[in-house]
């Protein structure tokens, strides 16, 4: 039994050399920028023009001035929480949906369409907004014919240039992209359910709609809820498609300029990397409050 235990206690070593690369890669490329942007958020530094100079609380005292006039950080703000949730409602109730159908027993076909529903989450962000660009140019879009053949419009309409029009592509956009993964993330929880349960309500005579109500839909509740938690975050630090969509200027009157977008044009448009460090700041602190929130709806029971 000894020797076993020395030979144990002998190779123990080996697994912190296999997690090193991990922890080390994570220092360099994700704890070192969080503490040098703390760092920089305290200074005025204009890149490589001059050296950073030490201005204490001035950048958050103007980011609070910013907020408390209502001005373009909360404008970020409303923007960004604006195309979240016109994109995660759809995406949720379409994923469910089709989450629902496709681990029924009598849908053939079901492999198939997963992997289709599934190919737009394959796609980059940018890739997305360029093909988006593309249906949607103007005058001579994809998007324009088709509606003008069809006698829906009279003369072409410069999507990018409305402010609604904006939002709603860039929300349809992330609709298209995510709602497969989600699907399948919700497959996976429907999965986990005990057939015993739906084999018990079809004794019992109950209806399909009153089995989703009174099971599927409560017993999913924890992977919804994790879901939710994981798109506030992604969501709210979305930049690639809103930034190619509008080809970097925030589409009309900024309607589509995120709180991502705004500490870029703060860094590498108006070369105030102090500032821009400050707005970044206050973004971690906003989204950290509310996944806080959110995570506050996971009861204990409900993850058992």
């Amino acid at each position: 039994m000894f020797k076993n235990a020395f030979k144990a206690d002998k190779y123990a070593h080996w697994g912190y050399i296999f997690i090193f690369p991990f922890f080390a890669i994570m220092a360099v490329f994700i704890l070192y920028p969080i503490v040098n942007t703390f760092i920089l958020s305290f200074t005025s530094w204009e890149g490589g023009r001059a050296p950073a100079e030490f201005i204490g609380l001035a950048n958050y005292k103007r980011l609070f001035q910013d907020i408390a006039s209502g001005g373009f950080f909360l404008q970020s703000v409303g923007n960004t929480w604006i195309m979240w949730i016109m994109n995660v409602i759809p995406q949720f109730i379409s994923a469910l949906a089709l989450a629902v159908l496709l681990t029924g027993r009598d849908f053939k076909g079901k492999d198939v369409f997963r992997a289709i529903f599934y190919l737009p989450n394959l796609i980059t962000m940018a890739s997305v907004g360029a093909l988006f660009l593309f249906l949607l140019d103007y005058p001579g879009g994809v998007m324009n014919n088709i509606l003008i053949r069809l006698n829906i419009l009279e003369k072409p309409f410069n999507f990018l240039q409305n402010v609604w029009a904006t939002r709603i592509t860039i929300s349809t956009a992330l609709t298209w992209m995510w709602f497969g993964y989600t699907m399948i993330i919700f497959m996976a929880g429907i999965k986990a359910i005990p057939e015993e349960f739906y084999e018990a309500a079809t004794v019992d005579g109950a209806g399909k709609w009153k089995v989703f109500t009174n099971i599927t839909l409560p017993l999913l509740k924890p992977i919804m809820l994790y879901q939710v938690v994981t798109s506030i975050i992604g969501g709210l630090s979305m930049f690639d498609l809103p930034f190619v969509l509008t080809q970097g200027n925030g589409g009309p009157q900024s309607s589509a300029t995120t709180m991502v977008m705004n500490v870029y044009n703060q860094a590498f448009r108006s070369y105030n990397f102090g500032y821009s460090s400050a707005v970044a700041i206050g973004l971690f602190v906003h989204i950290f409050i509310i996944v806080f929130i959110a995570i506050k709806f996971i009861r204990p029971q409900d993850m058992e």
